[in-house]
Formats: C-alpha cells, sequence, structure tokens
C-alpha cells in the first residue's frame, strides 16, 4: 500500500503525525517513529511492515489509551470504539483493544444498563431510560433485560412530583398550561395515557 501523505497533527498532538494510506486507511505516530521507520510519501508499505506496526506500536497503544479511558468513567463498547477511533487508532487496533478490555470485563454493556437503571430511575421513564441507553450503543434486549431486573420506579409517582414542583393545579389551569405539561411530560418520556389518566385525576 502506498504512503500517500505524512501531515503532523497540531495542538497538543505536536510531534506526532497521520500517515494517510491507500485505501483510507490511516495510522497515526510519533514523528521519532516514523524516522525510526524511515517512512516518507509516496513510498510503499510492505503488509509485513504495517503488521509489525500494528504489532509493536499501534495494539499495545491502544490498550493503554483504553485503560486510561476507563479509569476515568465506565463507558459502554461502542463509546470506547468510538474514543479509540477519534484517537486515530486504525480499525484493527481498535477491535483489539476492545477486545483486550472486554476479556477482563473492564467494559460490560449489560452491567452499564444495569447501574444506569438503578441510578436514573427515579427520575425518568423506563421509555426515557430506554431511548438513552440505545443512543449510547447498547442493545434492545440487553436494555429490556435491566429494566425488567432493575426498574421498579412508580411512574404515576414520577408525574405527580413532576406536576407539584410546575405547581400545575387541574382547577385553575386553562388549556394553554395543560397543553404545555402534556408536552413536558411526554419530553420526559411518560405515555400519553397515564399523562391522560393522571391528568383527569387532579
Amino acid at each position: 500500500m502506498t504512503i500517500l501523505s505524512i501531515k503532523e497533527l497540531p495542538g497538543k498532538r505536536a510531534h506526532k503525525s497521520k500517515v494517510q494510506l491507500q485505501g483510507g486507511g490511516d495510522l497515526c505516530l510519533y514523528n521519532k517513529e516514523l524516522k525510526k521507520l524511515g517512512l516518507e510519501e509516496g513510498m510503499d508499505l510492505s503488509d509485513e511492515v504495517y503488521q509489525e506496526i500494528l504489532k509493536t506500536i499501534l495494539i499495545p497503544r491502544a490498550k493503554k489509551r483504553a485503560m486510561h479511558l476507563l479509569e476515568k468513567q465506565d463507558r459502554t463498547k461502542a463509546n470506547l470504539t468510538r474514543k479509540l477511533k477519534e484517537s486515530g487508532y486504525p480499525d484493527e487496533a481498535v477491535d483489539e483493544a476492545v477486545s483486550y478490555v472486554e476479556s477482563y470485563h473492564y467494559i460490560d454493556d449489560e452491567r452499564y444498563a444495569r447501574n444506569y437503571v438503578r441510578y436514573h430511575q427515579e427520575g425518568k421513564s423506563k421509555r426515557k431510560i430506554f431511548e438513552d441507553l440505545l443512543k449510547k450503543g447498547i442493545t434492545k434486549d440487553t436494555i429490556n433485560l435491566a429494566l425488567e431486573e432493575e426498574y421498579f420506579a412508580s411512574e404515576e409517582d414520577m408525574i405527580l412530583e413532576l406536576i407539584e414542583k410546575k405547581h400545575y393545579d387541574v382547577n385553575t389551569a386553562d388549556i394553554k398550561e395543560k397543553s404545555r405539561i402534556y408536552r413536558f411530560l411526554l419530553g420526559r418520556g411518560f405515555r400519553s395515557n397515564d399523562i391522560d389518566r393522571i391528568l383527569s385525576k387532579r
């Protein structure tokens, strides 16, 4: 594969360059590594050398980066994968790093989903939590399992509490106020029939 360009990265990544390869692959290496490997624009990079760079430099570095990211906070598999790609690691190094931390259960989407449900259930509806976790890249089956086994909050109590906080009074509220509180509760993920049923009681 041909090295199309070598461009030094700006800012905090100074002394590091992006190597763009024919076929869309990119490598991020320190300038001293480029010099040691003798990489230059226009030269042909053999698959043997490419694999050696992956094995000895990029995969170990991606593993360390993954561990550093997980020291700061628990992450989903999708989030960790995205962060590593944003750091400039090629797919092969990202896959190896993610598999490595998974093997030690440093990332576990089911554990993440269960913890998220336990922590957020007092302020969010089931549907809202489901949508949040889906956006984080967790599978529907894993989310449903976590909700089924960890969600014990009363959505009716939550709706009543939110209504009280908004100082909504059914006896004095006009159509505009009712529409506003209705939209607010829908935005929190509560089902329309539950909202109607509770508002009609008050």
